[in-house]
């Protein structure tokens, strides 16, 4: 029997950045597992690229110390000394105005070595450094029809920047070697999203405006922006995590059953759902769109500042770290069914949910004073404690007359399969070693999710009013309230519940 190995190529992973943050707290200790797993192939090698000056044994060293915090138990001597083998350092500098090029020469010379790898070029680097490094590349004749480059987010600023992006990576790679991470659809919860629709008879007759009153999803952090501060600030929470997370997740809720799990097939229907977002721009920013600000507050009990005291972010900053809206797709199977999404740093927990909730009943057969019967509903639980909960009406246990109760049909992961629960990035990064881009973002989705969300960004630079303040370690400022009770409903936060 083959090993799990055996599947995949013979590879160099070449990780621009790969002394930064990224790399050591998500890109390395993925590939690890990948190796306590018997997936790399004995011939596959990790090379980190950055600009400082290092030796292999020191960036061992390095890499040793990131596992020793990241995957726990799994770091053993055996399982060290067979990854540490693949790892090698070249120093380049990727900056535009950088004008030597030995590094690249050397770096260059290591990929001869193996001419027949498959070479992945991973770029955790600042978004404008893309283009230069892939034409880099292509001068030094590094490309081969084998090769595959990752980018990462964010993928430009704004719409005209990730053309821009697009255009100058495009100039080296074809669209077909170009894989746009977004770590989400990795997710195991995320591809068993796709099983529950499309592998069960009981709910895509259901999944339809006929009955289905609204849909929420949230992804809220208790973080602030830590050592990000400079970045975040120049960015904020509708381009950080609604304008690629968020909407890639509406995409797979809302989109039509592909005709197969072809690469183009799921991303064509994500792109349809994407083109029949309903516009929200001008006048509808202001009733359709909240944005937030933390100030200090406690998580955990523990106290925290607030947004403006961070380091590296501006006195006056009027960056957003809280986004709620409501949005519709336009189109037959979605008419008339609201999406609420809302996103935030320094919230009451950290959660990250998917809500269908189901329309009641049209006529109730039960007494009054049994209980009142709630509408279903269906939460995709992304992180932490990920399971798929169906919330149901039963009748309470004992002889009291018919009274009724809400109970939970719960799958959850950890207690069904009962085994580790591999990282997104594990799987994503074997996928591009496969040239497999199912679940990475063509050109024309990151385009079209920017062209949807530009607009609401352009009417808040217009905008002279600061964000609405929140106290850290609630759930976000009282108008992200008003914006979904305002249409008799609330947001639904199954963690608070029981069980839940």
């Amino acid at each position: 029997m083959s090993s799990p190995s055996s599947h995949i190529s013979a590879f160099d992973y070449v990780v621009f950045g790969g002394t930064g943050d990224l790399a050591m707290r998500k890109l390395l200790p993925a590939l690890f597992h990948r190796e306590l797993d018997g997936q790399l192939p004995p011939e596959g090698r990790v090379i980190a690229a950055a600009r400082g000056a290092m030796s292999d044994d020191a960036y061992r060293a390095l890499v040793w110390e990131a596992l020793s915090r990241h995957v726990g138990d799994r770091l053993t001597d055996d399982a060290w000394t067979a990854f540490a083998r693949r790892l090698s350092y070249a120093q380049v500098d990727a900056r535009m105005d950088a004008r030597s090029g030995e590094g690249w020469e050397a770096l260059g010379a290591t990929l001869d070595q193996r001419p027949d790898h498959v070479r992945v070029f991973y770029l955790a680097t600042a978004p404008d450094l893309f283009g230069p490094i892939s034409q880099r590349l292509h001068d030094l004749g590094a490309i081969t029809p084998r090769s595959r480059v990752v980018l990462e987010k964010p993928l430009g600023h704004d719409l005209a920047s990730a053309r821009r992006i697009n255009d100058e990576v495009g100039r080296v790679f074809t669209e077909s070697q170009i894989f746009r991470i977004d770590h989400y659809l990795g997710k195991e919860t995320v591809q068993n999203l796709l099983a529950l629709r499309f592998a069960n008879a009981l709910f895509e007759p259901l999944w339809s405006s006929a009955w289905i009153d609204h849909v929420q999803i949230t992804v809220a952090e208790t973080v602030g922006v830590e050592n990000r501060g400079g970045y975040y600030d120049g960015s904020g929470a509708l381009r950080d995590m609604v304008q690629n997370h968020l909407l890639q997740l509406l995409c797979l809720v809302a989109m039509a059953p592909p005709a197969t799990l072809d690469r183009d097939a799921v991303r064509d229907e994500k792109l349809k759902i994407l083109r029949a977002l309903a516009p929200i721009e001008n006048a509808d920013v202001e009733t359709l769109t909240v944005r937030g600000q933390y100030r200090a507050g406690a998580i955990d009990g523990q106290p925290v500042p607030g947004y403006l005291s961070e380091p590296l972010v501006a006195a006056d900053s009027a960056t957003e770290t809280f986004v709620a809206l409501k949005t519709e797709i336009r189109d037959w199977r979605w008419a008339g069914v609201p999406f609420y999404l809302r996103s935030g740093k320094r919230l009451g927990a950290k959660v990250s949910e998917i809500v269908i909730a189901f329309k009641p009943i049209p006529h109730s057969i039960f007494p009054v004073g049994g209980g009142a019967v709630a509408p279903n509903r269906l939460v995709v639980r992304l992180q932490p404690d990920e399971h798929i909960r169906l919330h149901l009406m039963t009748k309470e246990p004992g002889p009291g007359g018919m009274r009724l109760r809400e109970a939970a049909l719960n799958l959850s992961f950890a207690e069904t399969f009962k085994s580790r629960f591999p990282d997104a990035y594990e799987r994503l990064l074997m996928d591009v070693v496969r040239g497999n881009p199912t679940l990475f973002m063509r050109r024309d989705e990151v385009e079209a999710a920017w062209s949807w969300a530009e607009p609401i960004l352009n009417a808040w630079a217009r905008d002279p009013r600061r964000p609405h303040p929140y106290t850290a370690g609630t759930w976000g400022p009282s108008a992200a309230i008003a914006l979904i009770e305002r249409d008799g409903r609330t947001w639904i936060d199954d963690h608070d519940r029981p069980g839940g």
